[in-house]
C-alpha cells in the first residue's frame, strides 16, 4: 500500500512540462480530492464540508457585441480560438482554457469539466448555449487561466435563447475578476450592459476592471478623451460607480504593422492585473489550506474532547442507575418479607420449608412484621398498593438515569488521531513546502530564515 506522500506525488504534475505556479495550485488542489486521505473525505467524516480550491483562475468577460472581447482572448492565449467580427458572433457562453490537446466540447461536456459551475443548468437554456475551447497554447499565464466569454449585449429587440442577464450574474458570482470592455466605435453606452454593470458591482465591485478596447481606432487624442468622457460620466451616474480612483486603461491589440499607434496601448496593465490576481489566488489558497488543517484538527480534538466527557457521563450515569434499581427492586423484596413475616403465612412457609427453618426466617423478619403491624389493617392495601408504585417509579428513574452517550471505538479513536496527525504533519508541511517554493521566485534565499509560515 503506497504512502500518502507516495500518492501525492504520483498524482503531482509533471514540473518539466508546468510552471511553479500551476505545480502548487494543482498539488493543493489533490490534497483535497485525494479519495482514502483528502482533507474533503476526512472533512465531511467530521460534520465539515470544504470545496476544493480551483486550478485556475475565472475571468469573466462582459461587453457590448464588437467590443474586442473575442479578439482579448485569441491575442491572450496567441491562438485563434474565437470568432471575431463586426457581427455578433457570441451569442452563447464560450469558456477557453488550456488542456493537452485542441478540442471543442459543448453543452453538458463544459458542466462535467466545470463542476463548480454546474448549477449553472438550473438557468432555463443556459447549457444548450454552452461551449468550451481547449487550446495547448502556454503563452503568458494562460495555463492558470478560464476566460469566460459573454454574449455580446446590445439594446432593443435583440432576442436571446435564455435569460443572459440572469446568468451573466450567475458567473459573476463565481469569477475572480470581471473584465468590462467598452467600444469607443461601437454601443459603449448600451443599457443592457451598463444595468449588469451596476448590479455586479454591487456584489463584486473589487474584482471589476474597466477598459477602453479599440482605443487606436478612437480618432485623435480629443476624440478619445470625448468617448473617455462620455462612459465616466454615464458610469458615474449610477450608484457605487461614482468613486474616487475610477480608472479606465485604454487598450487595443497590437499588429505586426509598422505603423505608429495613435494612443499608448496598456493592454500589459491587463495582464500585470491577471498575473496579480493568480499570485492573489495561490496565496489565499495556501492559507485557506492551513486553516482548513486547522479546523480539521479542531474537531477531532472537540470529538476526542466530547468522548472523554461521555465516557465520564456514562460511568456516573451507570452508578445512579445501579442506585436506584437496587432500590426499586428492594422494596418488592421487602414486601415478599414482611408476607414471610406475617402470622398468616406462617402455616404455610411450614409445609414448604419444615417447622425448624420457618421459626428461624420468623425471627429473622420480626422487625418487618413490626413495622408491618404497626400500620393500621384498613391501611394496608394501600400502603402495599404505595409501595408498589413508588418501586415502579424507581425502576423507571433508574432507566432515565442510566441512559447512556455513544463513545468512540477504539478503532475510531485511532482513526481520528491519524488524520489529525496527517493534516498537522503531512499535509501543513506539504503547505509550508510548496508557501517556500512560491516565495523563492521573489525572496532571497538568505531571507528564509527570518520568514514564518
Amino acid at each position: 500500500m503506497p504512502s500518502a506522500r507516495q500518492r501525492a506525488s504520483a498524482n503531482a504534475p509533471d514540473t518539466s512540462t508546468v510552471s511553479l505556479n500551476e505545480k502548487i495550485l494543482k498539488e493543493c488542489h489533490d490534497l483535497y480530492i485525494e479519495k482514502e486521505k483528502g482533507l474533503i473525505t476526512i472533512a465531511s467524516g467530521l460534520g465539515l464540508n470544504l470545496l476544493a480550491p480551483r486550478k485556475k483562475i475565472t475571468i469573466l468577460l462582459l461587453g457590448n457585441h464588437s467590443a474586442g472581447k473575442s479578439s482579448f482572448i485569441n491575442w491572450y492565449v496567441e491562438e485563434h480560438v474565437q470568432k471575431t467580427g463586426v457581427a455578433i458572433e457570441t451569442q452563447g457562453f464560450t469558456f477557453v482554457t488550456s488542456g493537452k490537446k485542441r478540442e471543442s466540447l459543448t453543452g453538458n461536456a463544459t458542466l462535467h469539466l466545470y463542476p463548480h459551475f454546474k448549477s449553472l443548468q438550473d438557468l432555463k437554456g443556459v447549457v444548450d448555449y454552452l461551449t468550451t475551447e481547449i487550446s495547448t497554447s502556454k503563452q503568458k499565464k494562460f495555463s492558470l487561466v478560464t476566460f469566460v466569454d459573454t454574449p455580446g449585449l446590445v439594446d432593443g429587440d435583440m432576442k436571446y435563447a435564455f435569460d443572459v442577464d440572469d446568468s451573466i450574474l450567475w458567473l459573476g458570482n463565481l469569477a475572480d475578476l470581471i473584465f468590462v470592455f467598452f467600444d469607443p466605435i461601437g454601443q459603449a453606452l448600451c443599457k443592457r450592459t451598463l444595468n449588469l454593470v451596476e448590479k455586479l458591482n454591487e456584489r463584486h465591485a473589487d474584482r471589476i476592471r474597466f477598459f477602453l478596447s479599440k482605443a487606436d481606432s478612437a480618432g485623435h487624442e480629443s476624440d478619445r478623451q470625448k468617448v473617455l468622457m462620455q462612459i465616466t460620466q454615464e458610469l458615474c451616474k449610477r450608484p457605487g460607480l461614482n468613486k474616487a480612483g475610477f480608472e479606465m486603461p485604454t487598450i487595443f491589440i497590437p499588429t505586426l504593422l509598422d505603423k505608429p499607434a495613435r494612443c499608448a496601448n496598456q493592454i500589459e496593465e491587463v495582464c500585470k492585473e491577471i498575473e496579480k490576481t493568480i499570485n492573489q489566488t495561490i496565496q489565499n489558497t495556501l492559507n485557506t489550506l492551513e486553516k482548513d488543517c486547522e479546523k480539521i484538527a479542531d474537531l477531532v480534538d472537540e470529538k476526542l474532547r466530547n468522548d472523554s466527557e461521555a465516557r465520564s457521563h456514562n460511568l456516573r450515569a451507570r452508578i445512579r442507575g445501579l442506585f436506584f434499581g437496587f432500590l426499586g427492586i428492594l422494596l418488592p423484596f421487602v414486601l415478599l418479607v414482611n408476607f414471610l413475616a406475617s402470622s398468616s403465612a406462617k402455616g404455610t412457609l411450614d409445609n414448604f420449608v419444615g417447622k425448624n427453618v420457618s421459626e428461624k426466617l420468623h425471627i429473622y423478619t420480626a422487625p418487618v412484621e413490626k413495622m408491618w403491624m404497626s400500620i393500621p389493617t384498613q391501611y394496608h392495601n394501600h400502603a402495599l398498593i404505595g409501595m408498589l408504585v413508588f418501586s415502579f417509579v424507581l425502576l423507571i428513574v433508574a432507566k432515565l438515569f442510566s441512559r447512556l452517550r455513544p463513545t468512540l471505538t477504539r478503532k475510531q479513536k485511532k482513526v481520528l488521531l491519524e488524520q489529525r496527525s496527517y493534516v498537522q504533519g503531512y499535509v501543513k508541511g506539504h503547505k509550508e513546502r510548496l508557501y517556500r517554493e512560491y516565495l523563492q521566485q521573489s525572496v532571497g534565499s538568505h531571507d528564509f530564515d527570518s520568514v514564518k509560515f
